[in-house]
């Protein structure tokens, strides 16, 4: 059971105040859906969808994230109800039906998400008044991008989230062939570009960073190694374009450029409150990139990595 305890501070007194998880069937998932962005950094797209007659289910909540990957949140009511399976078959559903899925984003969100839809790293986040020890367990058993995340409501103002369990690499090998279904019901098979084939190679991730020189690469792990280690509740989100490291949400983003020598980042903070340096660091509010956050920092030496520490720890702090 969760420990977290909360007081109200007045004067010399103080008050606790009582927690409470929601048991009214519908009342958290409509919380939570009505401010998914502001609570997860996600953006609704469709509640209780359903997977079919063949399947027979109906998937809580489906979402995009702000890496633009499709989300499945499914909210566990009872102690004994068995969400994380239950999810599971949910996520394998989805990797099989991403035409829908797209289809769904585009009627919701338009026509630019859908296309935007990143296939790499599919979530599925467990919310919950409690866990049993057996589902934290369980989680760490199955090489899945799985969340688990405990709320409680302390009065009508207040709601604590605590992420219990995240993964803390998510990225999903796409080089299976993958089955959709069309109209009709007649199955599609649809596979990844092979890389010689693949006309945005040099945009990826995993191919900059095979390219990059040792000492390129040494700043990049370097700064993965920094953030990692800022807390147990750092998660890394490998991404096509990109690696995201987050909390609850991203706090920051960063890219390789071997060509011009560079390890870009992109932080979570406000500009107006840093003391821009040119050359360094640098306002993207206005300037479209991949990933998110409104600061920009240029890495090219191990220096220029140290004097970043503050900012991403503020980062991470603010995330």
């Amino acid at each position: 059971m969760s420990d977290i305890k909360l007081f109200h501070v007045g004067g010399a007194e103080v008050t606790e105040l009582p927690g409470s998880a929601i048991q009214v069937e519908k009342s958290l998932q409509v919380l939570f859906e009505t401010n998914l962005e502001a609570l997860l950094g996600i953006r609704f797209v469709a509640t209780e969808h359903s997977t079919g007659p063949v399947h027979g289910g109906r998937i809580d909540t489906l979402g995009l994230d702000e890496d633009n990957s499709p989300v499945i949140i499914e909210y566990k009511r009872s102690v004994n109800e068995n969400v994380i399976n239950q999810g599971l078959f949910y996520l394998d559903w989805l990797l099989d039906h991403r035409r829908e899925f797209q289809w769904i984003v585009m009627e919701r969100l338009g026509q630019e998400a859908a296309n935007a839809v990143d296939w790499s790293a599919p979530r599925l986040l467990c919310i919950a008044g409690d866990f049993t020890r057996y589902d934290e367990h369980a989680v760490k058993q199955i090489a899945r991008n799985i969340e688990l995340i405990r709320y409680r409501r302390f009065g009508d103002a207040l709601l604590m989230m605590e992420l219990v369990h995240a993964p803390k690499t998510a990225k999903l090998a796409l080089t299976k062939t993958v089955t959709e279904t069309k109209a009709g019901g007649q199955p599609e098979q649809t596979t990844e570009l092979d890389q010689e084939n693949d006309p945005y190679l040099s945009q990826r991730m995993s191919y900059r960073l095979s390219q990059s020189s040792s000492e390129l690469r040494d700043i990049y792990d370097a700064v993965y190694q920094f953030l990692v280690g800022l807390g147990d509740d750092v998660q890394v989100k490998e991404l096509k374009l990109y690696t995201a490291f987050k909390r609850l949400k991203n706090f920051v983003c960063a890219e390789i450029y071997p060509q011009s020598r560079t390890v870009t980042l992109f932080l979570k903070l406000d500009p107006d409150q840093v003391d821009l340096e040119n050359g360094f660091t640098r306002d993207v509010r206005n300037v479209g990139h991949f990933g998110t956050g409104d600061l920009q920092v240029t890495l090219r030496t191990m220096a220029d990595f140290e004097k970043a520490q503050p900012l991403l720890r503020r980062a991470y702090e603010g995330g």
